[in-house]
């Protein structure tokens, strides 16, 4: 009897052969190079069979960096917690102090030194990877002398330096960084979370004033549990802020939150100018829905030297030139936005917001009350 089984086996096997023979594409060891690469028409009694391969360029999609530190329980808990959640990856290796970790438009980057000493991630990944980073987000812990229990949220930089000081956590004199356009929006979404995880009034949801490093090129905020060391390991704090960039970044098939380009109907962005640290006047307008935050310069952020009644004398100091580059640098981040000023008027001497308010005029920025930005 004639094995059909064994002459149909040996008749494909000829007939792939001859394809592969007839095929122009150099060798390559993946197996299924030839087969993508080549046109291959095989014909039988009934059917006609044709696999096609077709060159694209591969266009990176814009990825979203998150950074924590093993080195800080308020950094490495909240990303734990994250990490988590459904969907996580291994990620590429980026260099072999640090490890990472992928879902959907998220990477997620460990390491162990200090939060601010790392700086240029977000370049130094697009390097390495070849993706292009959108935005960086920074998980860390929140210090303050008042021992105050807070979940805050703040862009960074240091533009009140003069060249030559040395900022004491990171940074470059005269630097203030994108701000990150979701601060706005993510400090009110955190508030929500902590608030349905009965998170307060036990701590406080607020901004932060403008400070600090690491060096950046994208839009970029902070994170912070604060304010001492048994705060800093809560877990439920943890979660909630693992909570905050899960919701806030859409992951699990959600809309994201605070999405400047897709939301700037509304295109009126706060420049915050005075206050103390956590800008609480400022915080009032920010609380409002639709509200949109660029950088927010305390009071120590402006810097003047009293020119001790003598008239038409140049108040010294780096004010003018911390304004500037917090507006240019928000200006940058929000395109197509309003910057509008927004100034603590009490926490401002006369001669004081004189100056500012004229320095603003002379530089076109607009200054703006808090009904002006609803």
């Amino acid at each position: 009897m004639k094995d059909n089984t064994t002459c149909c086996t040996w008749s494909a096997a000829l007939l792939l052969f001859k394809i592969f023979r007839s095929c122009p594409i150099k060798y390559s060891r993946h197996p299924l190079f030839h087969l993508n690469h080549c046109r291959l028409k095989i014909r039988s009694s009934k059917t006609t069979f044709s696999t096609n391969h077709h060159h694209r360029r591969h266009h990176h999609p814009m990825v979203s960096l998150l950074v924590a530190t093993t080195s800080d329980p308020a950094s490495i808990n909240p990303a734990n917690a994250l990490l988590s959640m459904p969907g996580w990856q291994p990620g590429p290796h980026f260099q072999d102090d640090m490890k990472s970790f992928v879902n959907e438009g998220l990477r997620v980057l460990l390491h162990g030194k200090s939060i601010v000493v790392e700086d240029y991630l977000d370049t130094r990944w697009e390097e390495v990877t070849g993706e292009v980073v959108d935005e960086v987000i920074f998980l860390s812990k929140h210090t303050a002398a008042s021992n105050k229990h807070a979940l805050t949220v703040h862009p960074i930089g240091v533009p009140h330096l003069r060249e030559g000081d040395v900022p004491p956590q990171g940074g470059k004199p005269g630097w203030a960084a994108l701000p990150n356009p979701r601060i706005g929006p993510w400090i009110r979404l955190l508030k929500k979370i902590a608030e349905a995880h009965n998170l307060v009034p036990e701590f406080e949801i607020t901004l932060e004033a403008t400070h600090h490093g690491p060096l950046t090129n994208k839009p970029t905020m902070f994170l912070e549990i604060g304010s001492t060391e048994d705060y800093w390991k809560r877990q439920d704090a943890a979660q909630v802020m693992a909570q905050l960039v899960w919701e806030g970044l859409g992951l699990g098939g959600g809309t994201d939150v605070g999405n400047w380009s897709r939301e700037n109907n509304k295109k009126k962005v706060l420049l915050g100018i005075g206050g103390g640290h956590y800008v609480p006047r400022h915080m009032d307008v920010v609380l409002k829905d639709d509200v949109w935050v660029g950088h927010l310069l305390s009071g120590y952020s402006v810097p003047m030297e009293d020119p001790k009644g003598e008239t038409n004398a140049e108040i010294g100091g780096t004010w003018k030139q911390s304004i500037k580059a917090a507006y240019e640098a928000t200006k940058s981040a929000f395109p197509g936005g309003e910057i509008i000023a927004h100034l603590d008027q009490k926490s401002f001497k006369s001669w004081q917001k004189n100056a500012i308010t004229g320095f603003l005029a002379a530089q076109n920025i607009k200054i703006g009350k808090a009904n002006n930005f609803y």
